[in-house]
């Protein structure tokens, strides 16, 4: 960076006053919470990590300095909540992945709902969902709801992957049709008021903590913890 672009010391020390002012925010927010879901607190900790990158970035263009947080980038995080402060609509957003883990499975039920819907022939709609997974598919998720699927997924040969759900704040509800070429064109991460994400990895972080509590308390010596 050429050194008509970078910093003042001013900035930088502006930004070190930010993130202060940020964390007294937070733990005041935490003091107050209400619940597990409380917004002020989902806002207080976006604004901080906000703050925090901020300062980071400028420390470091500055005087090629870092700090020692792990600032939330892209692979997650959201922005601070930007959206209407009394929202009249709401969208939801969901994503759920499975994988086909037991084809054998998943072909005889939706063989099965061909059947009961119907379809003897084997040259028909039960003749297709018992031999083909894509029909198979299209049998099943034209018979049951998605959160049906999701609470029957084994029963179905399926295997859950990861999950989100987003809570998007709106100012109105859109036209009719409004969305239905791109439903998730448009999703503003800036009015998520909050989500809900479900996935393995969280269980492993977990097991990986009580393994080292563990030993902690087993007296075996200290934890190595990898970078």
């Amino acid at each position: 960076m050429s050194d008509a672009a970078q910093p003042t010391a001013a900035e930088v020390r502006a930004a070190a006053e930010a993130v202060k002012a940020a964390l007294d925010r937070h733990l005041a927010a935490v003091e107050r919470r209400t619940g597990d879901d409380d917004t002020a607190v989902y806002e207080a900790f976006n604004a901080l990590a906000a703050a925090a990158e901020e300062y980071d970035e400028l420390l470091y263009d500055r005087y090629d300095e870092v700090t020692p947080f792990e600032i939330p980038g892209a692979d997650g995080a959201l922005p601070p909540y930007a959206g209407p402060d009394e929202p009249h609509a709401l969208s939801l957003l969901i994503r759920r992945d499975y994988a086909v883990a037991e084809p054998q499975r998943l072909l005889a039920q939706a063989r099965r709902v061909a059947e009961l819907d119907g379809e003897e022939d084997t040259t028909g709609a039960a003749g297709k969902a018992g031999v083909s997974p894509l029909a198979a598919l299209g049998v099943l998720f034209g018979e049951y709801e998605p959160d049906e699927i999701a609470s029957r997924h084994k029963e179905f040969g399926l295997e859950e992957g990861d999950s989100t759900l987003w809570v998007t704040a709106a100012e109105e509800l859109p036209e009719p049709g409004e969305w239905l070429n791109a439903p998730f064109e448009h999703a503003d991460p800036e009015r998520i008021i909050c989500r809900f994400d479900v996935s393995s990895v969280f269980d492993e972080q977990d097991d990986e903590h009580e393994h080292e509590d563990d030993d902690e308390v087993a007296g075996d010596g200290p934890v190595a913890v990898g970078s």
